[in-house]
């Protein structure tokens, strides 16, 4: 189980195959974790390593094509047609890509093969760690029919429930309800909904992706309630936020905090600035009106995060105008 302790409120980062059977997953709290597997081994995260692995395997993706769309450090997209069209099978393309990761770093990789990102992004959940599921041209709705419909592309775990509820179980009985049904449901997002529970996807591989948000967040060994402390925090993330924001030659409009409570109720607070900004100062006061609005008698916290968004290039935005280090970093 990989993650921090459970003495100090650690998290989950993720777990192993044989943990998973015990109901482990991430974002669960360390302590819960080594409740429901007490023999489990607790390890700390090693986020350099990792970052190592990832750029060693990203590297050999990009020996294979160009055009690759990372998801995260151990997720992308490969667009392969080139490689198909030179008349190698896809099936050939993705055993000898899981045997040069395999070579290069001792990892088991696991791919899915289709015509489209969504199906393939499906297929490669289905087999792990060392799956190879490869979707024929044709064979798309035949074989995303029988699936539960949680696996669908837009279904999260809320709208999977009020689906069964429905009495919809696969993306099957998704596929089948009528245009009418899909208006109701799901709104402006019904035509893609319905199109990803037909197989019918032609969004590209994007091989530079924007990020909707940067933040940093940190849970406290102990609950704060000490506006002095809690302002000191918000100033380390909302640095960490800029210089991220810096890297990535990018500005916001949107800042916001994120506010749990002792008892595990969390608050989301946002405002849209009138310029787009990378400023720490302003990210920080303004991050400070936000969080101190909550801050009532009494009240305590145990995590507290500070976010941007609403992003645009440097080249797109006027410049800002004058205005009078976290344990966790996130892009999403």
């Amino acid at each position: 189980m990989v993650g921090g302790s459970p003495q100090s409120r650690g998290v989950v980062a993720t777990a192993s195959y044989e943990a998973r059977v015990f109901g482990v997953h991430s974002a669960m709290p360390m302590a819960t974790a080594v409740r429901q597997c007490p023999q489990g081994i607790i390890v700390r995260p090693r986020f350099d390593r990792y970052r190592e692995m990832s750029r060693l395997v990203m590297d050999i993706f990009h020996q294979l094509t160009d055009l690759v769309e990372p998801l995260s450090l151990d997720e992308a997209y490969l667009d392969v047609t080139g490689k198909v069209a030179e008349g190698r099978l896809p099936l050939g393309v993705a055993i000898e890509l899981k045997r040069q990761v395999k070579d290069a770093t001792g990892l088991n990789v696991s791919v899915g093969v289709g015509t489209s990102k969504s199906v393939a992004k499906i297929a490669s959940d289905l087999e792990k760690p060392d799956g190879l599921v490869l979707v024929a041209p044709g064979e798309e709705r035949e074989f995303l029919s029988p699936l539960p419909v949680g696996k669908l592309w837009g279904v999260g775990p809320k709208t999977a429930e009020r689906l069964y509820a429905d009495g919809i179980h696969t993306i099957g009985d998704l596929a089948q309800q009528p245009d009418e049904w899909f208006a109701r449901r799901f709104g402006k997002r019904a035509p893609y909904v319905l199109a990803k529970a037909m197989g019918q996807d032609e969004e590209p591989v994007k091989t530079e992706r924007t990020p909707k948000s940067i933040s940093a967040e940190t849970t406290f060994p102990e609950d704060i309630s000490d506006p002095e402390e809690l302002g000191d925090v918000l100033n380390r993330l909302a640095l960490n936020v800029s210089s991220h924001l810096e890297r990535k030659e990018v500005k916001g409009r949107t800042v916001t905090v994120k506010l749990r409570l002792t008892d595990f109720t969390t608050l989301t607070r946002q405002t849209t600035l009138s310029t787009a900004t990378n400023s720490e100062k302003v990210i920080s006061e303004t991050g400070w009106k936000l969080m101190s609005a909550e801050l009532t008698p009494g009240r305590s916290l145990r995590l507290l995060g500070v976010g941007m968004s609403g992003f645009a290039e440097h080249s797109d935005l006027p410049q800002q105008l004058p205005l009078p280090f976290s344990d966790s970093m996130s892009q999403g």
